[in-house]
């Protein structure tokens, strides 16, 4: 579904719920102000709602903001702002259910006419907010990726590649928005938030007071339970990321990369470094005239490409490793067997580096003659002593019990049935992630993959995956893993 798709259903339910509110009333009715309410109101319900459903998608797309704030501000005179955005990043998913459910309350608020005064200015501060990130995110695009945001000299063109955060989330997964569109989004509806804080007395107000607060307190509880249960206590309810079930992941990977191989050059802009004119000029007129910009005036600043006719996702990054390096990608997908994947996008302990002196036995060899035989003798000549430095884990013990109590069960009832299975990590290291797998007892290959393709495949830290022949048959919370029985049922 598009924006423009979505806008129109929601200004059908405005109008809905503006008649049904207003035609029974008598005496002065407030049209406008009555259908902007239901209008904003409904919108922030559907967008709310669509983070609902993945909070800790929500709460990873606030992650990529603070580390992007904190660069920004680090170099700048405000680089006291900078240490607090890690701490923020520790807390994001808690972050992410008080953006989520401050967002629905406020949409429930405009509807109900609760608190006028209040609600207007609860809607301005949260689109102020909005527009400030939007902002951020469209105006990087502007920013060589050597510049900083607040060296406003070195901005240049807008190329898309310059963005330090590709989307603003707004609609989490359920709607992708060019950075553009999402700031002009909010820039649009302060028009509404202004208006509702000079007009607040002529909002409409549904129900007593007292139902009122009944109704946003009943919601408050409701809305956390409901986050909590797609994230804390299982996975997303409704899945609107590229690894859904029944994605074929080897066909779509393959159908995605050829639609990429297919883009055309269609333009090439240039700068000159001279005067600093920009010139974009159509690929057929720059190959034949490419000699009338010599590199030593002209340096190309961007390529314009067609769009492919399938947009790329996350299954076209799509790639495991092997501890040496070897990509395992076609095998796993290619296997004619089932096989049970062990989502872990990162694994918690802690690292501490000890040295260690170590005993090497050096050796030499003799030659002896033996009735016109040589023989060889391996002889110890000496011990001598180095000192190495060795990494030595401590592993989360809550971490670490999940694997205990959810994961080896699942995989040694698997593998007793001819399945196999196999962990797949991310941002560890081999070494380390090897060093994981031991303490948690499990018996099973272990690879590497992208952290961030791996919160998308699913979101649960670890996670099962169950894959037949590419494709993917069952996903499922730690806490959810079912018997074995049961999830082999969906391989039939």
């Amino acid at each position: 579904m598009s924006l423009g798709t979505l806008l129109i259903y929601i200004a059908f339910i405005a109008l809905a719920l503006t008649l049904l509110i207003l035609l029974p009333r008598k005496g002065e009715k407030y049209w406008l102000m009555s259908y902007l309410q239901n209008f904003t109101g409904v919108l922030f319900l559907i967008s709310g709602w669509v983070k609902a459903v993945d909070p800790m998608g929500t709460g990873f797309k606030m992650i990529d903001y603070f580390a992007e704030f904190e660069a920004t501000f680090a170099d700048t005179w405000l680089s006291f702002l900078a240490p607090i955005f890690p701490w923020f990043s520790e807390h994001a998913i808690a972050f992410s259910l008080g953006m989520i459910i401050l967002e629905m309350i406020v949409g429930l608020m405009l509807i109900l006419g609760h608190t006028p005064k209040i609600t207007a200015w609860i809607f301005l501060a949260i689109l102020v907010m909005f527009t400030f990130l939007t902002g951020f995110t469209f105006l990087t695009g502007y920013v060589p990726g050597d510049a900083n945001f607040f060296d406003f000299g070195a901005w240049g063109p807008y190329a898309e590649t310059n963005m330090r955060v590709t989307d603003c989330g707004c609609f989490g997964d359920f709607i992708k928005l060019e950075p553009r569109t999402s700031f002009m989004k909010d820039i649009v509806l302060l028009v509404p938030s202004i208006y509702f804080v000079m007009r607040s007395k002529k909002m409409h107000q549904l129900l007593t007071a007292k139902t009122r607060n009944v109704i946003l307190a009943a919601s408050t509880v409701g809305l956390l339970v409901y986050c909590m249960s797609n994230y804390a206590w299982d996975i997303p309810h409704a899945d609107f990321r590229p690894f859904r079930i029944g994605v074929d992941i080897a066909k779509t990977k393959e159908i995605e990369e050829e639609a990429a191989g297919s883009v055309q050059i269609t333009a090439w802009k240039l700068k000159n470094k001279a005067s600093g004119d920009l010139l974009e000029l159509p690929n057929d007129e720059y190959m034949s005239n490419y000699k009338s910009y010599p590199k030593a005036e002209w340096e190309i600043v961007d390529q314009v490409t067609s769009k492919p006719e399938i947009e790329a996702t996350k299954i076209s990054d799509f790639e495991i490793l092997n501890g040496d390096g070897d990509d395992m990608t076609h095998d796993i997908l290619e296997s004619a067997e089932p096989l049970l994947m062990i989502v872990c996008y990162k694994v918690y302990g802690e690292t501490d580096y000890v040295e260690k002196t170590l005993v090497d036995s050096i050796f030499r060899y003799d030659t002896v003659m033996l009735d016109d035989v040589m023989e060889i003798n391996k002889v110890l000549d000496r011990l001598d002593e180095r000192t190495v430095t060795i990494p030595e884990y401590t592993w989360d013990a809550e971490y670490l019990s999940k694997f205990e109590e959810y994961i080896l069960p699942i995989l040694n009832s698997a593998k007793a049935d001819g399945v196999d299975g196999f962990v797949v990590g991310g941002g560890a290291g081999s070494s380390r992630l090897e060093a994981f797998v031991k303490a948690a007892g499990l018996d099973c290959p272990i690879y590497e993959a992208d952290d961030i393709m791996l919160k998308t495949i699913i979101r649960s830290n670890p996670g099962v995956v169950l894959l037949k022949r590419g494709t993917i048959v069952g996903k499922w919370h730690m806490t959810k893993v079912s018997e074995w029985s049961e999830m082999k049922m969906l391989l039939d």
